[in-house]
């Protein structure tokens, strides 16, 4: 009988406070922990992820903060099969009826707007990104991005 190959799945998780300083800390923690496991600080993995994560968590403390709640940070290393792997980033909140727009109705803020292009960046450094249900109450923002190759 042949012997299947294990496949190796890393997954971190850490609930924050909802306010500027817990997304500043998961940032730092998210890049923390894509050291630990092999993607260096200042690498190109790193520094995209840092950006990904800090946007996502600047959102959820911002637009989807609900009082006395935290929002959640995953990250899972998923591997590929013809490819390196994927870095899946999710920063999930329990604010339901505050959602961002969906990925294809982007539309890039005015000018002179002081907000508004926190999701293009997202768009523009992540390989894809979704928001999803997150039951029993809030939403889930998910960014996926392809690892290269060691």
């Amino acid at each position: 009988m042949p012997v299947q190959p294990t496949v190796a799945v890393r997954m971190f998780t850490q609930r924050f406070s909802a306010t500027p300083r817990g997304a500043r800390l998961a940032r730092h923690l998210a890049v923390q922990q894509l050291d630990v496991w092999g993607f260096p600080y200042g690498g190109e993995v790193s520094d995209t992820a840092a950006a990904i994560v800090g946007e996502l968590a600047a959102n959820a403390a911002t637009h989807g903060r609900v009082p006395g709640r935290d929002f959640e940070l995953r990250l899972v290393k998923l591997p590929g099969s013809a490819r390196p792997g994927t870095l899946r980033i999710e920063v999930a909140d329990t604010r339901t009826e505050r959602r961002p727009p969906d990925p294809w109705t982007l539309a890039p803020p005015a000018p002179d707007s002081e907000t508004g292009r926190g999701l293009i960046l997202v768009a523009a450094l992540a390989t894809c990104w979704t928001v999803l249900d997150r039951p029993p109450v809030g939403k889930i923002v998910r960014a996926d991005l392809d690892l290269p190759d060691r």
